[in-house]
């Protein structure tokens, strides 16, 4: 059992120390719905890397970052609200992913493997592709955290302070799509916005400053991993609904503390 796990235990707490941070990022922008835009889409990315022969995980990635860049270029140069095309980009994407599974004719899809993940598969090649994908996304953050924070406490007085805002949001946009397509085989698309965003709601109600939630927000997502990895292990739930249930029961004792303020 312990040999089963332990890829899944050691990539849990690896993508931890990247879910933490850029889902602190996602809570203070509001970005949710970014996050659900990405992870929706990797259906589609499902899709191409079948049709084209290519591990669908390397497509995912793929699809991931160049709808990212679409998204930023779509912000910028149309009249539509942010939530109207995240809207669109999504529920397109998703639609089209399944249909061209529907399409792919002597091919079987087990979808729900991506749709909720496949932690138990996980072996240790995926352990090294995730440690070398989070110590990418680490430096990243480690290098732009200031002109980051910066933007998202006020982006008007991080312009005048000669921060590159646009440049900044773009970065941030990058590094969530890459962190998505990374935790796509630990937690599945349909649920991958939660492991971003509850650690950090969870860290917000204990936390004084940005540096202490981040933090904070790390310990609650690895709980998760370890607790929900616990339920699978004992009682044969699948693994990556069961990671998300242990965040939102943390979640949920968190309101016996009192918000700090």
């Amino acid at each position: 059992m312990l040999e089963i796990l332990l890829p899944a235990l050691l990539s849990g707490l690896l993508l931890s120390l990247i879910t933490a941070p850029l889902g602190a990022f996602v809570v203070w922008r509001k970005m949710a719905y970014f996050g659900d835009t990405l992870s929706h889409s990797a259906i589609f990315g499902v899709a191409l890397g079948i049709f084209f022969n290519i591990n669908p995980y390397v497509a995912i990635l793929i699809l991931t970052l160049s709808l990212a860049v679409i998204m930023v270029w779509l912000e910028s140069h149309t009249n539509f609200s942010v939530d109207t095309l995240l809207g669109i980009i999504a529920h397109s994407c998703l639609s089209l992913g399944v249909v061209t599974v529907a399409l792919l004719h002597n091919v079987r899809v087990d979808l729900m493997a991506y749709l909720f993940g496949d932690l138990l598969a996980m072996d240790f090649n995926d352990v090294y592709v995730v440690a070398l994908g989070v110590a990418l996304v680490l430096g990243a953050l480690a290098y732009f955290w200031k002109p980051m924070l910066s933007m998202t406490v006020s982006p008007e007085l991080a312009q005048v302070e000669g921060v590159n805002v646009e440049r900044m949001r773009f970065i941030l946009m990058l590094l969530t799509a890459l962190t998505i397509a990374l935790s796509m085989k630990f937690v599945g698309a349909l649920i991958i916005t939660s492991l971003l965003i509850i650690p950090a709601a969870c860290a917000r109600r204990f936390s004084r400053s940005p540096c202490q939630m981040v933090l904070i927000a790390i310990g609650f997502s690895m709980l998760a991993v370890i607790l929900g990895l616990t339920l699978s292990a004992f009682y044969d739930t699948p693994a990556g609904p069961s990671v998300v249930l242990g965040a939102t029961s943390l979640f949920v004792l968190s309101f016996l503390k009192k918000e700090v303020h």
